[in-house]
């Protein structure tokens, strides 16, 4: 069962929050946070992409790189932009975005959980990302980008969303993206004795987002109890920053494809090629699939429907049967010789957030020749692939709106 506790988590002062948040340091390359920050002193990317303070070329792996994320995180304290809670709490938090609302409890999870499989996974990591977030952890001493974990849904957690949400927000702003972001802090002793409770009889969490920040994590916590010769269990590095959300709270985008070649195929014998398992159709306009099993493809300024064949949909196993990978083995594999998604340098991917305009301007640029567009891959997909133990092919998910970092940070 699940561990999932209060904390004293440190946070922006209500009246500067708008000005601390910022995306998670993955959603941004070095110059694009470069810019992010200008006239943003107190901006979170300064602790989450450092690098920004320091020229140009240094080695974003660097100990200076991790030394300026610590030396920039105590800044904000010293100077109590950021400021500790007195008592260990929960937070409801909660994202808006086009008219929809999404609620998550904010608390720390256990590292114990992350290696006995209570908090599942579906994706693999990579050993150098792991590694940077690592060190980000050991000099700050600190989580600060917040695991996005999901669960399924409990209708007493709903009842307490229901009326927290109801009351006003300790923190209420809009980011320059237009999501609004709101915080309630949860300290009622009786409160957070109920949520505690109704998380330890959850058999499960998952994790949605966020596997090399939670991976980071529980390899620091380890490292800590391995080096500690009085560890009891409830030191602070046994836990990390998380936010748990209803599955049903969730939405994912499509994460869509596109290549740079045919793999020496002409434009008709790629599209001949594709009718072997798909019914293949142009289309009139730009559209997205409208249900599993369906694919939108883009080449030669011409948008075409492929519906995958019953012969290869039929399938039983979890990770076969998602469109990511019947488009992988029946198309990027079988006819373009895209092989490894994880390591083809021809293949490239867009969320779905960014539109289908953003296919159709790579393509026509000339930088790639065709595009797909994808079903979203589902929850409940999501999670039967964990229950699994399984792993979903690489860019399989996109969740929108993304976690702020700098809301809350959790120190060890």
């Amino acid at each position: 069962m699940a561990i999932f506790k209060p904390f004293k988590a440190f946070r922006p002062k209500p009246e500067l929050a708008s000005e601390v948040a910022a995306k998670p340091y993955d959603v941004l390359n070095s110059e694009e946070a470069r810019q992010e920050v200008i006239g943003h002193p107190l901006s979170f990317l300064h602790i989450g992409k450092p690098e920004v303070d320091l020229p140009v070329n240094t080695d974003l792996y660097s100990k200076e790189v991790y030394l300026k994320a610590k030396e920039n995180l105590n800044k904000l304290i010293k100077e109590q932009v950021l400021v500790e809670d007195e008592t260990p709490s929960y937070y409801l938090y909660a994202q808006t975005m086009d008219g929809r609302t999404q609620y998550g409890f904010v608390g720390v999870a256990s590292v114990d959980d992350y290696w006995n499989d209570v908090i599942k996974k579906h994706e693999k990591t990579r050993k150098d990302k792991e590694e940077d977030r690592a060190n980000h952890v050991r000099y700050t001493n600190s989580h600060s980008g917040p695991i996005f974990l999901t669960f399924h849904d409990n209708k007493d957690l709903q009842a307490i969303i229901d009326n927290i949400s109801a009351t006003k927000p300790n923190t209420d702003i809009t980011s320059l993206d237009g999501i609004r972001h709101q915080v309630w802090v949860i300290n009622q002793d009786n409160l957070i004795q109920n949520i505690q409770q109704i998380f330890a009889a959850t058999k499960n969490l998952y994790v949605a987002d966020g596997h090399h920040r939670s991976a980071a994590a529980a390899i620091v916590g380890k490292e800590r109890h391995i080096a500690n010769p009085n560890h009891k269990g409830d030191e602070e590095y046994n836990f990390f920053l998380a936010v748990a959300f209803p599955a049903s709270h969730l939405k994912i985008f499509d994460y869509n494809r596109l290549v740079k070649d045919l793999n020496n195929l002409t434009p008709e014998q790629f599209i001949n090629n594709t009718k072997n398992n798909f019914n293949v159709s142009k289309l009139n306009t730009q559209s997205k699939p409208s249900q599993k099993g369906q694919f939108t493809m883009f080449l030669n300024h011409q948008w075409y429907l492929l519906e995958a064949k019953p012969t290869i949909t039929d399938i039983v196993d979890p990770v076969e049967k998602l469109d990511v990978s019947i488009l992988q083995k029946y198309i990027l594999s079988e006819i373009l010789g895209v092989n490894d998604p994880r390591t083809d340098k021809r293949i490239d991917f867009v969320g779905g957030i960014r539109g289908l305009n953003e296919l159709e301007k790579r393509v026509n640029s000339g930088e790639m020749t065709v595009a797909f567009a994808l079903f979203p891959t589902s929850i409940d997909e999501l999670i039967s692939i964990a229950d699994a133990g399984a792993i979903m092919p690489p860019k399989s998910t996109w969740f929108e709106p993304k976690l702020r970092d700098g809301l809350f940070v959790h120190f060890m």
